[in-house]
């Protein structure tokens, strides 16, 4: 992948490669490479190497970890929109005889299973898979380290049971499903489970003086589906054009908004930093904007994608050290220099080529209770509902294709809206949820649970027709 680079403003382009050579340096890091994608199109790399005259490109591989779990993430959501298993399944009813069936599917990607956080020892990302043949092995005789479903404990051994699940599905080996099913369309043919050259090898620096040792490279076996894949920037970022834009041949826009959705109950810490979790990404608020992608590391080797969906940014960063850089902060931070720097300019605004005069009649004021909200039909043919003034619940609403709508998003995600109509066609009120939206406060016309007062609004001077009860005694109004 090209990277052209004069499409960002030369001052963009210095900044971006002083944040990545003071991260490398700071960091010490035999070497860094980072790519920055914009409009689903690479707009920026660059590298920083302790190797005189020598520098990374976008084609050498690094390892990526966790970044894994991303693309098997996708390999799950791909059955699911088959047919072949519904997220809310428990594994038992795929995978018996694993000792925790008890997880649904959905759990399992969101870190929510309960499970441990590792394998038993020996350490394995430093051990090779061959020690851990079985899943037993990957379990342990204790799996469970929490109640299913009940808190986000990140868990590899988690997604080794998901890689498992996909080979009994499929019918062959997790990376050659992988291979078929993503790597081929989406043109990833630099990402592989094994290094392929040119690759990076693998460093620890020590911590207190600048020598280093290098890491060993083992195969993980069972364990690949949580960390195995080997990666460049490059692939790395045609996958971020994908997390954010979906692809038809892999897996709908659609779906893979679900994967960048909140998926598990969030930690008081996670809560305070801003961070949650989907399925198989990471998502976190920071700068005034959602980020969402996966980390990763395995000895020798740091790597995250961040993905910016509102701004079209992306970022990829790879390094060849066990700690060092904040790679996962420095991402963050690429995305953040051109988004700011460099602003996003919008599409033009263009009117609807045509309109259902029905759903027009709806557009403009409504009220629940005394709150006011705004109806407004958009250009993508839904609908968004939101107070006129200050916070409050907003939503937007896709078109169902029979007169109603569905909830995308915040409190009304999921939810029906109906216009109610009169026996002559006109609207009474719209139904959302079972609440009810009137044209007035409280409309006497239309159906308001409860009814309406027939003497109707009224100051503090009018005379209550019967005494009322105030802290259980009587009084009247003056």
């Amino acid at each position: 992948m090209t990277s052209p680079q004069e499409e960002l403003l030369p001052a963009t382009r210095r900044t971006l490669l002083h944040r990545i050579a003071t991260a490398q340096a700071e960091g010490r890091a035999p070497s860094l490479v980072a790519t920055v994608v914009r409009d689903g199109q690479p707009v920026w790399t660059g590298s920083r190497t302790s190797v005189e005259g020598h520098g990374p490109d976008g084609n050498v591989q690094y390892r990526i970890g966790s970044i894994t779990k991303t693309f098997t993430a996708v390999l799950v959501l791909r059955l699911r929109d088959e047919g072949v298993l519904d997220l809310g399944d428990p594994l038992e009813k795929h995978l018996p005889g694993t000792g925790a069936g008890e997880a649904t599917i959905a759990e399992l990607l969101a870190h929510t299973g309960g499970l441990a956080a590792e394998s038993p020892a020996p350490w394995w990302e430093r051990t090779p898979g061959s020690l851990r043949p079985e899943l037993a092995d990957v379990l342990g005789e204790q799996p469970l380290r929490h109640p299913v479903g009940r808190r986000h404990h990140y868990s590899n051994p988690g997604y080794t049971l998901l890689g498992a699940l996909i080979e009994e599905l499929r019918g062959a080996p997790w990376e050659d499903v992988l291979r078929r099913e993503v790597l081929e369309p989406l043109g990833l043919h630099r990402t592989s489970g094994s290094p392929r050259a040119p690759h990076a090898g693998g460093w620890a620096v020590h911590p207190w003086a600048d020598v280093m040792l290098p890491e060993p490279t083992e195969d993980l076996g069972r364990m690949a589906p949580a960390g195995q894949l080997w990666s460049t920037t490059d692939d790395l970022a045609r996958f971020a054009v994908f997390l954010t834009r979906g692809d038809d041949r892999v897996l709908s826009a659609d779906s893979v908004r679900e994967m960048r959705t909140p998926a598990a109950p969030a930690e008081v810490a996670d809560v305070s930093a801003g961070s949650a979790y989907g399925l198989g990404m990471q998502i976190q608020h920071r700068d005034g904007r959602i980020l969402v992608g996966h980390s990763g590391s395995l000895p020798g080797f740091l790597a995250n994608l961040t993905v910016s969906v509102e701004d079209d940014l992306a970022a990829v960063v790879l390094a060849n050290c066990t700690s060092g850089p904040l790679v996962s902060n420095l991402a963050a931070e690429l995305v953040r220099v051109v988004a700011e720097a460099e602003p996003r300019i919008p599409a033009p605004w263009r009117p609807l080529p045509e309109v259902d005069r029905d759903v027009l009649e709806l557009a403009g004021q409504w009220y629940w209770g005394t709150l006011a909200f705004a109806l407004r039909l958009s250009a993508d043919e839904g609908l968004s509902l939101g107070p006129l003034a200050g916070g409050g619940r907003r939503s937007r609403f896709r078109p169902n294709g029979d007169g109603t709508w569905t909830g995308l998003d915040g409190y009304y995600a999921g939810e029906p809206l109906r216009a109610v109509r009169r026996p002559d066609g006109s609207v009474s009120h719209l139904d959302l949820g079972s609440f009810v939206f009137t044209r007035q406060p409280y409309d006497e016309s239309a159906q308001v649970p409860g009814g309406v007062d027939p003497e109707g609004w009224r100051g503090t001077c009018v005379v209550e027709r019967e005494p009322r009860l105030v802290a259980g005694r009587q009084r009247v109004a003056a």
